[in-house]
């Protein structure tokens, strides 16, 4: 039996979501950066309880010694100074600096960014020309102006950098305010009485809070970088007192006779600002929602099939599609989610054939690994075969199973817009679908997308494809997606809920439109859903899937008027049927609440 196998049914409830710190420490350059930073953050913290030389006190006698000198083990400056103390103090001061200018630049950038897009108007427009009069000029000669009317300084330096660095927070947070201004929950929170600033704070601080943190960790180690460059250029700390900057802008002038003068501060330099790009990268790759499911590694272009998977053999030889024993699960951490579990279907030329259960039972997995869609990492097929005639799709070369795609099995989506491209017009991607796999002149491929549109039931087909996807309604979008995938005349189409997000009447004619295409044109349909009232329309046969597995398959005639199984019976139960009034709830309760005893 296969280690999948062998997972529990409940095993997907016991296995936690990776916390943020687990995704954090999985990533190794983050981590890395992390202990370096964390090391170095430490001895700043602590430098002035180590027994430490100070590092003011001059010794000319003891000028310039090299590294690993006695008393001295990163040697000494040209006045005498131990490099050791004066680094790590050094390095106190510029993490100091650098991080508050960061945070000054954060609070004061985003605080415009939000309310520049929340106000909009002149509001609006009055904030985002004052930040396109800073952006106007190059950020370093705006830092050495501000700190040359300012005069020398740390603080100055802080104020110089923090201001330059101001537009950068603002433009982000103000598009990413834009998104969420008009969003409907934000709609509901004015309604319910907000003020303006109540809904800034309760409403978009906590959505745009992530943005501000990510841009903070990304740009930490290029604000310390700054601020060392202007104390390298004498407009930072001022003698005695030093910071990095101020240290490899004295040690240039030894960097022939002791270069380590000017190395080892340029070496520290070095390590805190990769660790904070190494940190913030991570910390970058944690908070976007997308990656929280723990894939933090760039999907592969197919999925990954277990090297030990156990492939039965094809029991359909006739069959168009076939599904033997197919196992899938999703990586988290150490553990696998199983996902389908022994699943065995098989759709014959002509045919179409029903997969129906609720959400989350497994259908689209099921589906979208047909062709290898489901993202590698986290998931993979750990055993089982999928047949297309008598070929093994888990073994064809990746080169070939890419190919199949849109030519021998395409798909319809349940949300057409995740399918066609916002900024090209309707008619340009129909080409497109074709010319993947079909080699032709642009006025041939102009003219079969045009023909296609109009078998789909695009009225003015010629002017229409020059629309693009937000000119069309919903019908009309999901039937130039059905064009598409009709281009290249596939052996099977696999429609996934096509009709879920449209109104009734538009449901009824696209349901038309696919199964008389798929009559006309003799290919085999896997139609997945799951409202048995669609399926008693659609399908000759219905196969009815429960937590990965399928529980019962047959004709769809004999499926409804015979349901074996007590899933299927509460899933026949759900639809609803005029006049029953009261008398459905009743029932719909009554059956899923014995379900729940057989439990």
């Amino acid at each position: 039996m296969s280690a999948l196998a062998e997972t529990p049914t409940r095993g997907a409830q016991s296995v936690r979501r990776p916390s943020a710190w687990h995704l954090l420490v999985n990533n190794r350059l983050a981590a890395a950066g992390l202990c370096l930073i964390v090391i170095i953050a430490l001895l700043a913290v602590l430098v002035p309880v180590l027994p430490l030389a100070d590092p003011e006190a001059t010794a000319p006698v003891n000028r310039l010694k090299p590294i690993l000198a006695t008393g001295h083990p990163l040697g000494t400056d040209q006045l005498g100074r131990d490099m050791l103390s004066r680094l790590l103090w050094g390095a106190r001061i510029s993490l100091a600096v650098g991080l508050a200018a960061t945070l000054v630049a954060a609070v004061l950038g985003s605080t415009i960014g939000i309310v520049a897009g929340y106000a909009g108007g002149r509001i609006d427009n009055l904030l985002m020309r004052g930040i396109d009069m800073l952006m106007a000029f190059p950020y370093i000669l705006l830092a050495l102006a501000i700190v040359a009317a300012l005069g020398p300084g740390l603080m100055n330096a802080l104020y110089a950098i923090a201001v330059v660095n101001i537009p950068f927070f603002a433009r982000n947070v103000r598009g990413v305010t834009l998104g969420y201004a008009k969003r409907e929950f934000v709609d509901a929170a004015r309604l319910s009485g907000k003020g303006p600033i109540a809904v800034v704070v309760t409403e978009l601080l906590p959505n745009v809070l992530p943005v501000i943190v990510i841009t903070m960790s990304t740009t930490a180690g290029w604000m310390i970088l700054e601020t060392a460059g202007l104390s390298f250029l004498g407009l930072g700390a001022q003698p005695p007192q030093a910071d990095l900057g101020s240290m490899l802008g004295e040690g240039r002038a030894q960097l022939f006779t002791a270069p380590h003068v000017a190395i080892v501060p340029g070496a520290m330099i070095f390590l805190i600002v990769i660790s904070l790009n190494l940190l913030g990268d991570g910390i970058r790759d944690v908070l976007d929602p997308r990656l929280r499911s723990g894939a933090l590694a760039r999907p592969g272009p197919v999925t990954d099939v277990a090297g030990d998977r156990i492939a039965p053999p094809n029991t359909h030889k006739d069959a168009t599609l076939s599904i033997e024993a197919l196992e899938i699960g999703f990586r988290s951490g150490r553990d696998v989610v199983p996902a389908v579990r022994g699943v065995s279907l098989h759709i014959n030329p002509g045919e179409c054939l029903g997969l129906i259960g609720e959400s989350g039972s497994g259908k689209s997995v099921t589906a979208l690994s047909i062709m290898g869609l489901v993202t590698s990492p986290p998931g993979f097929i750990r055993n089982g075969a999928i047949y297309l005639k008598n070929e093994d799709v888990l073994g064809m070369p990746e080169t070939r199973l890419i190919a199949s795609r849109g030519k021998r099995v395409a798909y319809v989506f349940q949300d057409p817009l995740t399918t066609l491209h916002p900024m090209y017009p309707i008619g340009r991607q129909v080409e497109e679908a074709i010319a993947a796999h079909q080699p032709s002149g642009a006025r041939q491929r102009r003219e079969k997308a045009i023909a296609l549109l109009d078998k789909v039931g695009i009225r003015d087909a010629r002017e229409r494809a020059k629309h693009y996807p937000h000119q069309l309604s919903g019908g009309q979008r999901q039937r130039v997606s059905i064009a598409m995938a009709l281009a290249n005349e596939p052996e099977i189409i696999i429609a996934d809920e096509p009709t879920t997000a449209l109104d009734v009447t538009v449901q009824a004619r696209i349901l038309k439109l696919l199964r008389d295409l798929q009559r006309e044109r003799g290919m085999a349909l896997l139609f997945i859903t799951h409202d048995f009232g669609v399926v008693s329309q659609m399908c000759d046969r219905v196969a009815v899937m429960k937590d990965g597995e399928i529980v019962e398959t047959g004709i769809t005639g004999n499926v409804l008027t015979n349901p074996r199984h007590a899933y299927t019976r509460r899933l026949i139960a759900c639809v609803p049927e005029l006049g029953a009034g009261d008398r459905f709830l009743e029932r719909v309760a009554g059956l899923f609440q014995s379900g729940k005893e057989q439990a």
